[in-house]
């Protein structure tokens, strides 16, 4: 089994990045290997960082030959995929959105149909917009065709996803959240892995 980890934070260093790592780590107890991305990296070698819908059917002109295709390609290949984000005026990071906007493509050729999806979100106190980040985060899964985890194992996720506060290095109620992620993550993509077979992409 296979994860790709997207960092949303401009900060490679911060919250979202340990709070990765932690999962990262319990993922690969589960017999998950993981890989983990940049959001602001893969985007640093673009032009015009963000969509501007250059044509009614994308064909990813923009970001050829850069990581972002490397990313998108790599996308079809994994069964699940995490994201986490700080939290931005209730929101995702600019890094996030820009990032998940120039997937039109990959939408067109189903290329996260059925994979699993997880969202973690970080906010400067407890109570800090995590949970409409994290619902923006599903969103963008849905609309890609992705099998969204919340709250459904027996432990408690949290109502929506991971919730943590800034810095995250000292919240060890998200850690045991994130433990409990892992396994339901890890439990879904095993079951759910034949529906990926299934998957096409055409280009």
């Amino acid at each position: 089994m296979k994860a790709i980890l997207l960092n949303g934070s401009p900060r490679k260093d911060g919250s979202s990045a340990h709070l990765l790592e932690v999962m990262a780590k319990k993922l690969s107890e589960r017999e998950c290997h993981t890989i983990t991305r940049s959001a602001l990296d893969l985007l640093s070698e673009l032009e015009t960082p963000f969509c501007t819908h250059c044509s009614r059917v994308c064909e990813g002109q923009c970001y050829r030959g850069t990581a972002v295709e490397e990313f998108y390609d790599l996308v079809p290949q994994v069964d699940c995929l995490v994201v986490a984000s700080p939290v931005y005026f209730g929101t995702v990071s600019a890094e996030v959105k820009a990032l998940w906007d120039l997937g039109r493509k990959i939408r067109s050729e189903k290329g996260l149909l059925y994979t699993v999806g997880a969202g973690i979100a970080t906010g400067g106190g407890r109570f800090g917009g995590q949970e409409t980040t994290i619902r923006a985060i599903h969103d963008m899964m849905f609309i890609q065709g992705m099998i969204v985890v919340g709250d459904s194992s027996p432990g408690g996720i949290g109502h929506q996803g991971v919730a943590a506060s800034d810095p995250a290095t000292g919240d060890q109620n998200a850690e045991k959240r994130l433990e409990i992620m892992a396994e339901a993550v890890a439990d879904v993509s095993w079951a759910t892995r034949e529906l990926r077979s299934f998957r096409t992409r055409e280009g």
